[in-house]
């Protein structure tokens, strides 16, 4: 069974009652959270928290990432927006510092960073993802790329994803080997029941982006219709799941 699977069986079993995509609250676009790569000088935090950066089933030792709070309001509508600093370290040693203002805060929201661009990990891999959300099936996931070679630090790529039963949207990357190299692709990837029918569910693909690196520094393409699907397929949700 391929690791991506593995994944989407384990929200399988922590949530009974499946639930399409289009009755919970996603967005298709983040760009309302905004991000900046800036090493910052002395600031008040509200709370700081330690991210241990995983490597597959361990943790990696002496590297990790400290989430600093620095600021939490809400509107009239009791949307909650927090901005953190990401204080980056490698063999406890300070690398580089990230700025993030994410809005639609939950309260018990959890970071996670893990290493690597696939779902097979690579120790020797200069990415890093990191994932903050509140912790259960349902929920809008906000989700970034790092890039961080030496005290080059690069936000790559930022995205939301949902999962819900086996249901909902989510990216997925694909590289060459699992290696660095200087290009590597992903596509957005959503699942949904068809017509009501928890057995039944369509698969589409959108959003398909290669990354290729120019000089020290990673760009992208756009390679299909922003928001727009270009590949759909009807298929029972254990064939999806590879479930037998």
């Amino acid at each position: 069974m391929k690791p991506q699977y593995l994944f989407l069986l384990s929200l399988i079993i922590s949530c009974q009652k499946p639930k399409p995509v289009s009755q919970i609250q996603t967005k298709n676009s983040i760009s309302e959270n905004k991000t900046e790569v800036a090493i910052a000088s002395a600031e008040k935090f509200i709370k700081t928290d330690t991210i241990q950066i995983s490597n597959g089933e361990e943790n990696a030792s002496g590297n990790y990432i400290l989430t600093n709070l620095l600021d939490q309001k809400a509107d009239k509508d009791s949307i909650v927006t927090v901005k953190y600093r990401l204080d980056f370290y490698e063999n406890k040693e300070k690398k580089a510092s990230s700025k993030v203002t994410i809005e639609g805060w939950q309260k018990g929201s959890e970071w996670g960073a893990s290493y690597g661009l696939a779902t097979a990990t690579n120790k020797g891999t200069s990415f890093i993802q990191i994932s903050f959300g509140y912790p259960a099936c349902g929920y809008n996931q906000n989700n970034y790329l790092y890039h961080l070679k030496n005290k080059d630090l690069q936000l790559v790529y930022q995205w939301d994803s949902m999962t819900d039963s086996g249901w909902g949207s989510w990216v997925e990357f694909a590289t060459p080997n699992e290696k660095d190299s200087e290009t590597f692709y992903c596509k957005r990837v959503a699942f949904e029941p068809e017509d009501g029918d928890d057995d039944m569910g369509k698969v589409s693909y959108s959003d398909s982006i290669v990354f290729r690196l120019s000089g020290n520094k990673w760009k992208s393409q756009l390679l299909s219709a922003k928001d727009k699907s270009y590949f759909e397929k009807k298929m029972p949700f254990n064939e999806f799941h590879n479930i037998k």
